[in-house]
């Protein structure tokens, strides 16, 4: 891994991440709750920072820019979020990696840290 991809992921006082990897099909709304609390915990210093991989059932999730006319025939449940972009299929083999970081403790820079994130993860 590149040197400045280290120093935008990882913490200056080396706390570890958590990584975790659900075995089947984690349903969205279970995933959500579960990440708010951890979220919750993590700003709390009550629990450490976690990069969960999950799969979901067949769902659609949409971003803030979503509009229901792009869904010809929504033959999954919808769930609205509160992230950007459109609608997003989520499905049994696509694995979907959540990160709860607290980005208080790094670099401030989105667009290095997001590209930093997609080379670690792959």
């Amino acid at each position: 891994m590149e040197q400045n991809t280290h120093k935008l992921l990882w913490r200056d006082d080396g706390a570890p991440v958590e990584w975790r990897i659900s075995d089947g099909l984690t349903p969205y709304h279970r995933a959500v709750a579960e990440m708010e609390a951890r979220v919750a915990a993590i700003l709390a210093g009550e629990a450490p920072e976690l990069v969960w991989l999950v799969e979901h059932p067949p769902i659609y999730t949409g971003g803030t820019s979503a509009r229901a006319a792009d869904l010809i025939s929504p033959r999954f449940p919808v769930f609205e979020t509160g992230r950007g972009g459109e609608y997003t299929y989520h499905g049994p083999g696509q694995r979907v990696a959540y990160v709860m970081l607290d980005l208080n403790r790094r670099r401030r820079d989105v667009r290095a840290f997001v590209e930093a994130l997609e080379r670690w993860v792959i």
